[in-house]
């Protein structure tokens, strides 16, 4: 395990060399939120490209040092993309962001995540349902029958209810997972982390989980993988915090969102609240 203060440390290096080396972590993400992911991205320091195209995917890859690929509002060209892009990535060596958003709805969608196991994701991010579809998906758990029900943004599993499945996926890909919700847990198959803070209003304007993936793979050009779940999820609830302390509608939410994105300095992020546990 993985001590606190050690996590900590790493996670203000990140932080810092983020806002040094502007890297660039291009995206294929859900249409009804690559504004966000990209102005996301930018606030935290990084670069962003978002395209839809199999070479262009492939092109991302080399151009950069991660990349993320979001499963939400898929088209049949992503039924090319998706996979060329995830399988240039791990033949590279280079870092690339799963979010399985909507597991469960479709065939294709199911298809592609089956045909993206072998590649072995360095970050798994999204809400706990995803995370325990996605586990069974890929044979790590016993409970087939999550796959019954679909898994859009919202959720009807918490957290700890996914605790089993995030730390088997971290397992098998050697990465770290992400779960999103009340308080969020960042696992590296032998650490967990629980992650403090957020807001209500994060629930009530889309994209936020889509941009904090698009935040993880920046992190991941910088990082190992449990420390840009760790940092961008860390930075993402305290950004949030001082969002919901100034605003009080969606709206204003947003706009303030962003704006402490790019306010948070890399020892504020690294001192928002966290548990560590053994997994």
């Amino acid at each position: 395990m993985i001590e606190k203060n050690q996590i900590e440390a790493a996670v203000a290096a990140a932080a810092h060399k983020v806002r040094e080396t502007n890297p660039m972590a291009g995206s294929i993400t859900n249409t009804v939120t690559i504004d966000f992911v990209a102005n996301a991205q930018l606030a935290v320091g990084g670069s962003a490209a978002m395209v839809y195209l199999p070479d262009e995917g492939e092109a991302l890859v080399a151009a950069g040092n991660a990349v993320y690929l979001n499963m939400g509002t898929l088209f049949p060209i992503y039924e090319q993309t998706i996979p060329a892009t995830a399988k240039a990535a791990h033949d590279a060596g280079k870092a690339w962001v799963l979010d399985p958003v909507g597991l469960g709805i479709g065939s294709l969608r199911t298809k592609l995540l089956e045909e993206l196991k072998p590649y072995k994701p360095t970050i798994v991010r999204g809400n706990a349902s995803e995370i325990i579809a996605l586990a069974s998906l890929w044979g790590l758990l016993g409970a087939e029958d999550a796959l019954d029900r679909p898994r859009g943004v919202d959720t009807t599993d918490g957290v700890d209810a996914a605790r089993e499945a995030a730390v088997a996926l971290a397992r098998y890909t050697g990465g770290a997972v992400a779960v999103s919700g009340e308080v969020d847990l960042v696992t590296d198959g032998t650490t967990v982390v629980r992650s403090h803070g957020g807001s209500e209003l994060m629930s009530k304007i889309t994209g936020c989980g889509c941009s904090q993936g698009g935040v993880l793979a920046v992190y991941a050009t910088c990082a190992d993988a449990f420390t840009a779940a760790v940092a961008g999820t860390a930075h993402y609830n305290l950004a949030g915090t001082r969002a919901a302390a100034v605003a009080t509608a969606p709206a204003s939410f947003k706009v303030a969102f962003i704006d402490e994105l790019y306010r948070a300095t890399g020892e504020e992020i690294a001192a928002n609240p966290m548990c560590v546990e053994e997994a």
